[in-house]
């Protein structure tokens, strides 16, 4: 009648509020009670019957039961026996006019909180209401408490145990008091086995002194051991203890990397901190040090051939020269320039080059003795340094020596390669007595053994300086051809075997010098390349090519195709589209009548780069050729990443054309794939009949080479052309045709 709103069973209620449930079968006393109370912050419920307070405490969630034990149903020791077999939380607070002890003794037997005999004060009734919610809500405090301790301690277990590192807390002489799992899940060791040892167990032997500073720490702060590296003893498969499965370890803390910190109490009169241990925490390191070792080994190392690279080469041969100063001895330096190998790079492929290179410093440092130091500079280029020479027949032995190694064959899967070197000779102090110019000058004496035909050795001489003169010559006098406009461009006709027509021209230039007269391409664009002279001599080249190709148009009423190497370096600068565009627009060059062409080194430099390039090119109506196809170990995957038109045979499997009813399956499996990619097929270096019929039995339509034309001047070209033309003229009208083929230049 008096009661507040309820809450479910098992809610906190609507507000943070004690709830109480007064229970009185006398109204006048329940009323009395209900307004004592409910001024005092309390959500109260009443009950007048037994039966009423049962249902409520069945329903409801009580803090507090204020409860009269003689009621008329159900009496106030049967309802505190509910309250207890149900397991209610809920206090009790007996108030009872009974004025014998049973019924006293029968209610706190029962677990009241108190007993109250009426008439009560009223003051004593608001005290014992109030302290039985206080202490309700320190047990309450202390449980929630309780349970985070509990939780924090399980925490705590769990990441200790499930940390990566080992965990370990020491007593003051040294001996394990804890240790996480980790430790034998690392060492092989449990923690029973570890507990109340002494840390030196586990320690390698060599590291015990160091292993005192940190296993003792008695400092805290930053003064405590930091990144402290330590070998410790691993239990193998066997169970034995060995130093086979050492691992190292790193101490640290909080950084978690094997650092140690001191652990203090004050004493007892707390005048000073009392040391009592020390806590640790040990990282395995092991993987990471050995993949330190791998790294440092590969900065040093030439990852191919596990040779020295160039700079540890430099360092072992300043510290060679240091020794040959204090001890007034000759040294040796070498350079070896491997012979063809360019060629068995390009016929073979990169892979069958590198294990080419592999076996070629093999056999090079059986040749050495303990002392020497052989590497690899880089690409095909070995560097030897040879300390205490007695004399110079001493480095002559040494480079014969490395000549007869090389002259012997090479097994590549199969394939029987011979390749020779050249090689140039440096000698400390007569030829140089710092690094770089031991190495200069072995360099110089190395290219002059090249130009001499290979094969061979050379010391270094002074009068080789002239040589090294030559090139820097070459160069200015090939910038001099550029301003003078001594390059020219030839051009070699591609022929239409059926009709013996000229259907395009593959574009070649020439160096018109002014002592030493044509020059091929073969004979100063290498040198262009490698002095950065490339870039001007293509801008030149498209120039030409279009004011030709102007002159031809207009000579010989045709649009015959078009056919230009691209150099790697200029398809890699940033405006050669733009350049290729502009040249096109203002000499009204058709792009469709162009076809760049391209090989593996454009392919392999920058290859998302390059189909970028050369798809700008495609959008522009240029059309792309893939040359020397299959002279190179990733052709087939160019087909399909770069969008290519045109394939060309390699003159190199054209050549092994000898017989027309012959079987050559390299030529024909890459007309099968032009045909099933449905490419435009070219066969290059076409000099017989013999091959041109092969070719064109088999499906090859179009040739160039000797058999048809040598490489001929743009006036000789327009010429042709003008010859075809008239032909093709006269056919129409009956007349004889003129045979082009016969203009050979």
């Amino acid at each position: 009648m008096f009661q507040g709103a309820d809450a479910p069973a098992g809610s906190i209620g609507a507000t943070d509020q004690p709830r109480l449930l007064l229970v009185d079968d006398e109204p006048r006393l329940l009323a009395s009670l209900y307004e004592l109370l409910r001024d005092r912050d309390y959500h109260l419920t009443t009950a007048s019957s037994g039966a009423e307070a049962i249902a409520h405490l069945s329903t409801l969630r009580f803090d507090l039961v204020l409860l009269d034990l003689r009621l008329p149903d159900i009496g106030g020791h049967e309802i505190m026996d509910f309250i207890n077999a149900k397991g209610i939380d809920a206090d009790v607070i007996v108030m009872s006019g009974e004025v014998g002890i049973d019924a006293a003794i029968g209610a706190l037997k029962r677990g009241a909180y108190d007993y109250l005999r009426k008439p009560y004060a009223r003051e004593e009734l608001l005290k014992t209401v109030g302290n039985a919610l206080e202490q309700r809500r320190l047990a309450a405090s202390h449980a929630r408490i309780a349970n985070q301790l509990e939780n924090s301690e399980k925490m705590y277990r769990y990441l200790v145990d499930s940390s990566p590192d080992i965990i370990y807390t020491l007593n003051h002489e040294g001996r394990f008091t804890f240790v996480n799992d980790r430790a034998y899940q690392l060492l092989g060791f449990t923690r029973d086995e570890l507990i109340g040892k002494h840390y030196s167990i586990l320690v390698h032997d060599e590291d015990l002194e160091r292993a005192r500073y940190v296993f003792n720490e008695r400092r805290v702060d930053e003064r405590a051991s930091r990144n402290v590296e330590l070998r410790l003893k691993c239990r193998g498969a066997t169970g034995k203890l060995g130093n086979s499965g050492d691992r190292t370890f790193n101490n640290t803390l909080m950084t978690i990397s094997l650092n140690s910190i001191g652990m203090h109490v004050p004493d007892q009169e707390v005048k000073k901190l009392e040391f009592f241990g020390t806590y640790g925490v040990a990282r395995d390191i092991t993987d990471r040090k050995r993949a330190e070792e791998v790294i440092s080994y590969q900065a040093y190392h030439d990852i191919l051939t596990d040779l020295p690279n160039r700079i540890l080469f430099k360092d072992r041969l300043g510290l060679a020269v240091i020794q040959a100063k204090r001890k007034q001895t000759e040294l040796a330096v070498m350079f070896i320039d491997l012979d063809r190998f360019k060629l068995v790079n390009d016929t073979l492929g990169h892979v069958k080059g590198d294990e080419l290179l592999q076996q070629v410093a093999v056999r090079l440092k059986e040749c050495l003795r303990k002392g020497d130091t052989l590497a690899r500079q880089g690409g095909d280029e070995f560097t030897i340094v040879l300390p205490e020479l007695r004399d110079r027949d001493d480095a002559r032995m040494v480079a014969d020596k490395f000549l007869e190694c090389l002259h012997k064959p090479f097994d590549l899967d199969g394939h029987e390669v011979h390749i020779s070197a050249s090689i140039g000779i440096a000698i400390y102090p007569g030829d140089g007595e710092s690094i770089d110019e031991l190495l200069r000058h072995a360099d110089i004496a190395m290219y002059q053994v090249k130009a001499l035909g290979k094969n061979g050795h050379s010391f270094y001489h002074d009068s080789m300086l002239d040589v090294s003169h030559q090139k820097i010559a070459l160069e200015q006098a090939l910038r001099r051809a550029l301003e003078h406009n001594e390059l020219e461009m030839y051009y070699q006709p591609q022929i239409d075997a059926a009709t013996g027509r000229i259907v395009g021209a593959e574009a070649l230039m020439r160096w018109n010098h002014p002592t030493r007269g044509l020059l091929s391409a073969g004979e100063f664009l290498p040198f262009a390349e490698e002095n950065g002279l490339m870039l001007p001599i293509s801008d030149w080249m498209i120039g030409a090519l279009c004011r030709d190709m102007l002159q031809w148009n207009l000579a010989s009423g045709q649009a015959v195709r078009l056919s230009l190497n691209l150099s790697p370096q200029y398809l890699d600068r940033g405006d050669f589209f733009e350049k290729m565009r502009g040249a096109l627009v203002r000499y009204g060059i058709s792009p469709a009548q162009i076809e760049v062409e391209i090989t593996e080194n454009i392919c392999i430099r920058n290859p998302q780069y390059a189909i970028e390039q050369l798809n700008k090119l495609c959008q522009l109506g240029v059309s792309v050729a893939i040359d020397d196809f299959g002279t190179g170990y990733s052709s087939l995957s160019y087909l399909h990443r770069f969008p290519i038109h045109t394939m060309k045979i390699d003159q190199s499997f054209v050549k092994e054309i000898h017989d027309e009813n012959g079987h050559y399956p390299v030529i024909l499996a890459i007309i099968s794939i032009a045909r099933g990619l449905g490419l435009h097929l070219i066969a290059e270096g076409v000099e017989t009949e013999v091959q041109a019929n092969y070719l064109k039995a088999n499906g090859c339509e179009t040739m160039q080479g000797y058999l048809y034309y040598r490489p001929i001047s743009l006036s000789n070209f327009i010429g042709v052309l003008r010859a075809q033309a008239l032909g093709a003229q006269q056919a129409a009208l009956g007349g004889p045709a003129t045979q082009v083929r016969a203009i050979r230049a």
